[in-house]
């Protein structure tokens, strides 16, 4: 296959890769599926398409967990090219264009530039990127549940996922479509929407189209349409791009970032360009209307999204449920519910009773930042609730994993209970940042957001000293990972006092 014939290189190319899962520490990805389609930027018809499996140096590599998230086996990739064979046409579809992509930035992109890595060659470099993760959870929110793509796909009623790369990118680009749709309608009647509808103007969901796939084998076919094979200049989808030329990283710690209208495109690329981070855990909803608010206005906001924020003795312990929502790769998490709705929890006045320790790394070889602070009574009630009917439902799974309680309890020692808060990081590229919203409360009441230039644990470890008294703003995050399970309480604001 040769260089596809296009000067200008104004196409966008979606893509995708399917991996193989990694079972232990430092084992890196494989990558064993490629496939992308060239789309016309002007009327957002496909123009070109290329998908292939790809043979992995080790096959081994593929192990069941890998096989049960996108069903490609050692046996299907054993005659496929390696990726050091179809390299040249990687490049010359890649390089020079828009890549467009459903959390690309964080995976995608970097597999990518890994396998060109591995067999010694240039990686191809992008004129600009649009990662419909960062991009659609900022305009399009949460109104279909979370934001993977089998959870938008079922909302638009596009069918299901099926974890192939041709497959996933068309499903990206018609969920594209239809979010960009919805936008535009609610931008109409922004008044009426945002008051009668059942949904949020803060939401978005996925997509899949009903071509089918190229053969595994790989191919390379053409649907030209001579009228979208001239250069586009100045259209909206171009002004989404979240890179410049040269792939200059921007500011991405930014304060009070302000909503813009629903459908400004031109501003949302700015937007985009400082807020394109994916944090460690789900990308979740952003209070954002001030640094801090009492917890009535905060339920407010957050209610638009079908999201409350309480306080502890604002839970009623009976409403507390457990539900699955769909996660990666066709799996399940547990979601935690109050009166059916997801929610989240504003503490103040929290002790720290330990502050960080660098102890301890993440699968990117981040520090977990954590310290620990003394509950309150009612805090230690609602979060006992939690633990309760999140592990009868893990239990009820099937799961033997070892349940960790959230409240930590020594008996016999009158500093106990006590709780673990999570701090955020976010990741783009090398450049690595605290997600979470930290704040200074000044003697004046004034709050003053704390920004800071680099990943530093001494620099932030300082400020949550023993002794020190924070307020609080987290999610309660069930996870079940490597035979460990609990609830994460992850901060998404803090206010040192």
């Amino acid at each position: 296959m040769g260089s596809i014939p296009s000067e200008d290189r104004s196409e966008i190319v979606f893509f995708d890769v399917e991996t193989t899962i990694p079972t232990r520490k430092g084992q890196g990805y494989a990558i064993l599926e490629f496939g992308a389609i060239l789309v016309c930027p002007r009327k957002l018809t496909e123009l070109r398409n290329y998908c292939t499996l790809v043979r992995p140096k080790d096959l081994s590599l593929i192990s069941p967990s890998s096989e049960r998230c996108n069903g490609i086996t050692a046996e299907a990739v054993s005659s496929a090219p390696t990726f050091d064979q179809i390299a040249d046409t990687v490049y010359d579809l890649l390089h020079g264009r828009i890549w467009a992509g459903h959390n690309i930035i964080r995976f995608d992109c970097v597999r990518v530039r890994d396998a060109f890595g591995e067999i010694n060659k240039t990686a191809p470099e992008p004129k600009g990127t649009i990662d419909s993760l960062v991009l659609l959870t900022q305009k399009f929110g949460r109104r279909a549940g979370n934001m993977k793509m089998t959870t938008l796909a079922t909302y638009f009623g596009l069918g299901c996922q099926t974890h192939r790369s041709l497959d996933d990118v068309r499903m990206n680009l018609e969920v594209l479509k239809y979010c960009a749709t919805v936008l535009f309608l609610e931008s109409s009647l922004p008044d009426i929407f945002t008051e009668n509808s059942w949904v949020s103007p803060n939401t978005m969901k996925r997509s899949r189209s009903n071509e089918e796939s190229t053969s595994d084998g790989g191919s390379f076919s053409m649907n030209k349409d001579p009228a979208t094979e001239t250069k586009e200049e100045n259209h909206p989808a171009l002004s989404l791009t979240m890179s410049d030329a040269e792939g200059t990283v921007p500011n991405i710690a930014r304060p009070n970032l302000v909503q813009r209208d629903a459908f400004d495109l031109a501003t949302l690329g700015a937007e985009i360009t400082r807020e394109s981070i994916q944090t460690d855990v789900a990308m979740d909803e952003k209070v954002q209307d001030s640094p801090y608010m009492s917890s009535s206005s905060l339920e407010s906001h957050a209610t638009s999204s079908s999201i409350v924020v309480l306080e502890p003795n604002e839970i009623s312990i009976p409403s507390i449920d457990a539900s699955f929502v769909p996660f990666f790769h066709g799996s399940n998490r547990i979601e935690l519910l109050h009166k059916g709705f997801p929610f989240q929890l504003l503490c103040t006045g929290l002790k720290v009773r330990f502050g960080f320790s660098t102890k301890f790394v993440d699968q990117a070889g981040l520090p977990r930042f954590n310290f620990v602070v003394y509950p309150s009574p009612s805090l230690c009630k609602v979060l006992d609730a939690c633990d309760n009917v999140a592990h009868k439902l893990s239990l009820d799974s099937g799961s033997s994993s070892d349940w960790r309680p959230v409240v930590i309890r020594k008996d016999g020692f009158l500093n106990y209970p006590t709780v673990r808060l999570h701090i955020r990081t976010a990741l783009f590229g090398d450049i690595s940042i605290h997600a979470t919203e930290i704040y200074k409360k000044e003697s004046s009441g004034a709050n003053q957001r704390l920004i800071f230039s680099k990943f530093d644990a001494a620099e932030l470890g300082s400020l949550f000293v023993p002794g020190t008294f924070v307020d609080a703003l987290f999610t309660l995050d069930p996870y079940d990972y490597q035979q460990h399970a609990g609830i994460k309480l992850v901060s998404k604001k803090l206010f040192i006092h």
